[in-house]
């Protein structure tokens, strides 16, 4: 018999088997896995954007809410850096980012949490042939905490997996917060596009009075309008097949009543919707519009006429192979990017997001429209800071203090 009998096939990369010991793990459902990354009935890991029920994206709307207010007064920054100022964080980052690190950085200090980073594998022992789960392993030995962003799909995964068994054999574990993984999964990036979308729908305004709010002004012109998330018509346009913020954000919005989510994309298998998430969204009983065009009519008027919400994606030509490129040259593009003409014909409320970077020869939000109201992006990426503080205050378990310093000092 030979000797390297079970061992993978040499076809295998080493991503493959790096992950193969938990592929069994990896391979079952949703819901038998979500369990194990939460203790306590608080997030332990996260992994997931299902991990999000529509009860905790409030909880955790209420404190980032409140760590942005307090964070305007000095007493309040005085508290909040002293909340976590014995933790430390490694921000374990190989795959290329800017938005999602500094947001997380900042989210750090602000509750006074030392920051420590690997960015760039090859200034690390993985160049001696270490594994990642040894060095996800010996970041623990060190750190209270590790966010990591990896262009390894599922990876964030296997490493909650390895920390849980740690945990179970008496050794020391860590939380494991995944900062996008491969092409899969994005929780974080889709918690702070959630609590944008809140903020908006609010309709609150420094006008506001007891007697007169935006939101009664633009209920005369629709008087169906309901504040909050839910009974509203998101619309999402560009990449959506290789887009993990897409679906990360999709996954979120099917808990909430009454939503219709149209995806706008070219019709091709590497771009439109996957039959994944297809089948996901309708199982949670969402209606479901996919469309070739921002202008295409839906129930006889255009798409773009009745969104409440436009989340616009860039094409991600990173991850085009030479089959891809040969087919995308018969492709009107123009179809999917934003132009003054398209945004006037929104609806006067309608924010317009984008997760970032957006890009510039593509074209699909160009800077002419920054300037809108309507557009939201900017305000979307630092709202990350504050919805990811609020995330580590939840891991953490100082939510709570949070909560009771705000109302004592600001409602009491």
């Amino acid at each position: 018999m030979a000797d390297n009998e079970g061992a993978p096939p040499p076809t295998t990369t080493q991503d493959e088997r790096d992950l193969l010991q938990y592929q069994s793990r990896i391979d079952r459902p949703l819901t038998l896995k979500v369990p194990e990354f939460s203790r306590d009935e608080r997030l332990r890991h996260v992994i997931f954007s299902r991990q999000f029920s529509v009860d905790l994206l409030e909880d955790l709307a209420g404190t980032a809410d409140k760590i942005r207010q307090l964070s305007k007064v000095r007493a309040g920054q005085d508290f909040l850096i002293g909340l976590l100022s014995h933790k430390r964080t490694m921000l374990y980052f190989t795959q290329p980012s800017t938005r999602t690190f500094l947001s997380f950085m900042a989210a750090c200090q602000i509750l006074g949490i030392t920051c420590n980073e690997v960015r760039d594998p090859s200034t690390s022992s993985e160049t001696k042939g270490e594994t990642r789960f040894d060095s996800i392993r010996m970041f623990s030995s060190y750190f209270d905490l590790i966010i990591m962003r990896s262009p390894v799909a599922r990876l964030a995964e296997a490493c909650a997996y390895l920390m849980n068994d740690l945990a179970a054999t008496g050794n020391r574990s860590v939380p494991i917060v995944n900062a996008g993984s491969g092409a899969d999964q994005h929780p974080t990036q889709a918690l702070l596009d959630i609590y944008t979308l809140q903020r908006t729908f609010q309709f609150a305004s420094p006008k506001d009075s007891p007697i007169g709010t935006r939101f009664d002004e633009i209920r005369r012109q629709f008087p169906q309008l309901t504040r909050g998330l839910a009974h509203k018509f998101y619309g999402f346009c560009g990449d959506i097949g290789r887009g993990r913020t897409v679906r990360s954000l999709a996954d979120l919005l099917a808990g909430y009543e009454g939503v219709t989510l149209a995806f706008v994309a070219p019709r091709h298998p590497t771009l439109s919707l996957g039959d994944d998430l297809r089948q996901r969204l309708l199982t949670c009983g969402v209606r479901i519009i996919e469309a070739e065009s921002l202008e295409e009519p839906i129930d006889g008027r255009p798409l773009i006429e009745q969104l409440d919400a436009l989340y616009m994606t860039r094409i991600q030509k990173e991850h085009n192979n030479p089959a891809d490129e040969a087919a995308f040259t018969a492709i009107d593009f123009s179809r999917y990017k934003l132009n003054r003409e398209l945004v006037s014909r929104m609806k006067c409320y309608a924010p317009i997001l984008h997760p970032f970077p957006r890009d510039q020869h593509f074209g699909e939000i160009p800077p002419e429209i920054d300037a809108d109201p309507r557009a939201m992006y900017f305000r979307q990426a630092r709202n990350g800071m504050w919805i990811r503080a609020a995330l580590l205050a939840h891991i953490f378990n100082v939510d709570h203090q949070i909560s009771r310093y705000f109302h004592e000092r600001f409602e009491g």
